[in-house]
């Protein structure tokens, strides 16, 4: 065992890509991960590409680090079974909607009697405490009610789009791994367990108006929200003579060397790119400026003079190009492994680093079912469930 949270018992009692993506996480950081799933199994199982059935690529790279018990809920034996394994567990995570929990005796107050140092954490998508609470919720769903398929089409777009990312489940499983790990922090202190609530529309809602929120922070502004950098319609990846870079003069001394490089003289000293509050209402008219100079050179022209003259920029790159990037290679970014069933497998490894206690690859993602049998013979045996 390695790891930040070695030792941690978690239950996963979710599916598809925010909760998974949160208890893989967990996982990678040391925490023991027991994926329950239905008979059927998660549906994130069957996406494609796939080598076998039921083992998708968003799968595998979705729950490494767990093992796999199946459990029908609807069978008493095996909501015992579930019910055992919450007893043990320091983290149950979930995102069957709350209403069902609470019929299967799985909600807060009826678990707590057998084990108060629980952190109950429902990740699911909107708050019970309003109107919308059991909606289903998937990732383009809360990406169009958050605002974030709007602000996508106020730019070059032109009408709400959708980002080619399920950053609403990843957000939201991301802010449900800082939840459960400010809870574990805090029974610490108190030696109690508590419920935890992660919805993805509140979430979402809350990431996207941290700069999108602007006219609308102060009562009598006029501003409008949105903020205008972002939205500005020329804000791209600029097209040169070969390909495309990605380009970010921010400060006053970046735009005046850009200007100079690019040998425009007389922009290096306009006042409308030169102060920080007049680039704000002119930003329209300098990314059009610009994206009209960089297209009259190539890519490996402007990175090379850029890059000397310490400004912002890279080309392009494709997911293709990700794999081969020289950065990520020297750092041994991504991992492979030979999968008993799957073959070589190769995946994102770990962001965060730790000095002393480095999260593993230890698992990776399992069949359905898989450990079924050791994880029930466990639990017989587990003293802690006959005291």
């Amino acid at each position: 065992m390695s790891g930040p949270l070695a030792g941690v018992h978690v239950v996963d009692l979710t599916s598809v890509g925010m909760g998974p993506f949160a208890t893989q996480t967990l996982g990678d950081m040391g925490a023991e991960v027991i994926k329950v799933e239905t008979t059927d199994g998660d549906i994130f199982r069957y996406t494609t590409p796939s080598v076998h059935a039921g083992m998708s690529a968003a799968f595998v790279q979705l729950n490494r680090n767990k093992r796999s018990i199946v459990l029908d809920l609807k069978k008493a034996d095996d909501l015992d079974v579930l019910k055992k394994l919450i007893a043990r567990a320091d983290v149950l995570v979930y995102s069957i909607r709350p209403k069902a929990m609470r019929r299967l005796g799985l909600d807060y107050e009826a678990l707590k009697q057998t084990n108060a140092r629980l952190i109950y954490c429902g990740a699911y998508g909107f708050s019970e405490k309003g109107p919308y609470a059991g909606r289903p919720a998937f990732d383009d769903i809360i990406q169009a009610m958050s605002g974030l398929a709007d602000v996508q089409g106020r730019g070059a777009a032109q009408a709400p789009a959708y980002v080619n990312s399920i950053v609403a489940d990843k957000v939201s499983g991301l802010t449900t791994v800082n939840a459960i790990v400010m809870a574990l922090y805090e029974r610490e202190q108190s030696k109690q367990g508590q419920a935890i609530e992660v919805p993805m529309f509140e979430t979402m809602v809350a990431f996207n108006l941290i700069e999108h929120m602007a006219g609308a922070s102060f009562k009598d502004s006029a501003a409008s929200m949105g903020y205008g950098r972002i939205l500005s319609k020329f804000r791209k990846p600029y097209r040169t003579l070969d390909g495309y870079i990605g380009l970010l003069p921010y400060t006053t001394e970046q735009w005046r060397r850009f200007f100079e490089v690019a040998g425009c003289d007389d922009e290096a000293k306009d006042p409308r790119f030169m102060d920080p509050s007049q680039r704000a209402v002119n930003i329209d008219e300098m990314y059009e400026i610009l994206e009209k100079i960089v297209a009259q050179q190539s890519t490996e022209y402007w990175v090379t003079k850029l890059q000397a003259a310490d400004i912002p920029v890279t080309a392009v790159r494709s997911l293709e190009d990700l794999l081969e990037d020289p950065h990520l290679k020297a750092i041994d970014f991504f991992q492979t492994a030979i999968h008993p069933t799957e073959g070589e497998i190769k995946m994102p490894g770990m962001a965060v680093q730790f000095s002393r206690t480095p999260g593993s690859i230890r698992r990776l993602a399992p069949q359905l079912g898989e450990h079924s049998a050791e994880i029930r013979i466990e639990l017989k045996t587990d003293r802690r469930l006959s005291e």
